[in-house]
């Protein structure tokens, strides 16, 4: 029997944070899933990370490619994936224990819903909470996402409908998250779990902290797809303020001297 659930982790130097993802997935209250580990030709031990839990538990999948990039890589590893529902950790993220068992437990309730997200609560490198996210007290709504991303962790979504929507598109570099949730949108009902059941991990080595303004850019073409989609191009188009923020920091004595 295929499992219920596939779960996807794509990784790529990131043996830090991999055994927490893996082991967040692994103690899920339900068991009825499998796991994608998809290495993207990692550097460094990522890989053997992902073995170790392989052999341990045959839920457990590994693929060790060569190096293609996030977005290419997470979708080649949904290719391989079997159950009725999908959905993905990122590799230094964490998932709560019962995260599977309450968002299935909407689709298998609700045949109408094609995806359920839940809250989340942000993370330091160390496993410190910070804060809970800022996204989660934006109230879901079609129209809304195209300039707020609420769907932002966890979700888990009906396989006929990710499969309608087109899954993931290669070309939408950075932010093929939200992507997909634009198009989930525009073919299918969404619901929010409002439970904080993903931590989200902010590090200095993070692609939202290493590529901000890249991101934001492609978000834009994301929403003007979106626009194009919708038949809403022709009455409005999508602003972006990239606003900077400045503040003095007193020097080190020693650079005064050298200054």
């Amino acid at each position: 029997m295929p499992p219920t659930i596939s779960i996807v982790i794509t990784v790529y130097n990131r043996s830090r944070y991999l055994n927490a993802a893996i082991e967040s997935v692994l103690q899920q209250t339900r068991h009825d899933f499998e796991l994608i580990i998809w290495d993207d030709g990692s550097t460094d031990n990522s890989v053997d990370i992902a073995r170790h839990y392989a052999k341990q538990d045959r839920r457990v999948r590994v693929v060790a490619a060569e190096h293609q990039g996030a977005t290419r890589s997470l979708k080649d590893a949904f290719s391989m994936t079997t159950g009725t529902y999908v959905g993905w950790v990122d590799s230094d993220d964490i998932l709560a224990p019962t995260a599977l068992l309450e968002t299935a437990a909407v689709l298998d309730a609700n045949p109408e819903i094609g995806l359920v997200y839940t809250d989340y609560i942000v993370i330091d490198e160390n496993n410190k909470v910070i804060a809970s996210g800022k996204r989660c007290k934006i109230p879901y709504c079609k129209d809304r996402i195209l300039v707020d991303f609420m769907t932002f962790h966890f979700r888990l979504i009906r396989r006929s409908v990710f499969e309608q929507a087109g899954g993931i598109d290669e070309s939408c570099q950075l932010v093929q998250d939200y992507d997909i949730c634009l198009r989930l949108s525009e073919v299918t009902q969404v619901q929010h779990l409002q439970q904080p059941l993903y931590y989200y991990r902010q590090h200095p080595q993070s692609i939202t902290h290493q590529h901000t303004l890249e991101l934001i850019l492609s978000s834009k073409d994301a929403i003007a797809r979106a626009l194009q989609r919708r038949g809403l191009a022709e009455r409005y188009e999508i602003k972006v303020e990239i606003v900077g923020h400045y503040y003095l920091q007193r020097k080190n004595i020693n650079d005064c001297a050298n200054g």
